[in-house]
């Protein structure tokens, strides 16, 4: 298209209404009227040949092309507003700020630790808290500003979220290490039927896709045991006989303190993508932005 004939304050409408999702939302935001909102989406439309929103029960829903382009114009948008700013650049080592992110049990293991020995080193007076995913309503809590970031695999975090991936997830086979199975080499289909499981349901999570492949393929396990979460399995496996599936970056935390063993998962099982999530009503924030530069550094690849 001829960029001549693109009005910047279309794509401030597009910004907006990727965030809102309703008319009245984004024309209090922008400080202009209903119809001028109107007016500016269907110039948009037939500049950019699609209809970008879609009206739904819940408001104005984005097109595939709508959400195709949000991060790119929200990118070219930060970047025009950064230009022409003087804000403050956030400095790590004098402040309090107070930062809330949505994980699971996982992530606290596997995360936390490192992610607190670096804010120790870069930013002493900074504080962190969590929530879990599938406790709260992690979509409506980061809309509002509450919750500045989330990882995990939450693939509902779509329309006015932006995403970055931080690594794919393995799962293995482990167990402690006095268990029959962990003087061989490696762990059959057979060994792992007819082993006894402790099985973790985690409920709004995606470890649940592991499960649901397993019975497709019809693969039996013996479940003596089912836990809401991942945090006990170390001490269960460790004073027990049974055996679990777990990712495999937590199965490396729980192996030295408990005594573990694990191995390659006899089932061919999906590697789900571990990706960083923020709302759009962050994208901008200093403070935000150098979270995210400091989770990335530490956990990508």
């Amino acid at each position: 298209m001829d960029l001549n004939k693109l009005d910047l304050n279309l794509l401030l409408v597009f910004h907006q209404l990727m965030i809102e999702r309703r008319v009245a939302a984004t024309a209090d935001t922008l400080g202009v009227s209903q119809p001028a909102i109107s007016n500016a989406l269907r110039r948009l439309r037939l500049l950019l040949g699609d209809d970008l929103f879609i009206r739904a029960a819940r408001g104005m829903e984005p097109t595939p092309f709508a959400e195709r382009i949000a991060q790119p114009i929200a990118h070219a948008l930060d970047t025009i507003n950064e230009a022409l700013s003087n804000k403050p650049a956030f400095e790590p080592a004098t402040s309090d700020r107070a930062f809330t992110l949505g994980m699971t049990d996982i992530g606290e293991i596997y995360l936390m630790p490192r992610l607190l020995a670096r804010l120790g080193d870069l930013a002493a007076g900074v504080t962190l808290s969590t929530v879990r995913n599938s406790a709260v309503d992690i979509r409506e809590e980061m809309e509002r500003g509450h919750v500045d970031a989330a990882i995990g695999l939450l693939p509902h975090l779509q329309g006015g979220f932006f995403r970055q991936r931080l690594f794919t997830q393995k799962y293995v086979c482990v167990m402690g290490g006095h268990h029959p199975l962990a003087a061989n080499d490696s762990l059959t289909i057979e060994d792992f039927s007819a082993a006894d499981h402790v099985v973790v349901v985690a409920a709004g999570t995606g470890h649940g896709e592991a499960d649901k492949l397993m019975q497709r393929k019809g693969i039996i396990r013996r479940v003596r045991l089912t836990v809401p979460h991942f945090v006990a399995v170390g001490h269960i496996l460790h004073s027990s006989d049974l055996i679990a599936t777990i990712p495999e970056r937590l199965a490396t935390q729980l192996a030295e303190p408990f005594h573990l063993r694990y191995f390659a998962h006899p089932v061919v099982l999906p590697e789900p993508s571990i990706d960083l999530f923020w709302h759009a009503k962050m994208h901008r924030d200093p403070a935000n932005q150098w979270l995210r530069r400091l989770i990335f550094e530490l956990f990508s690849g």
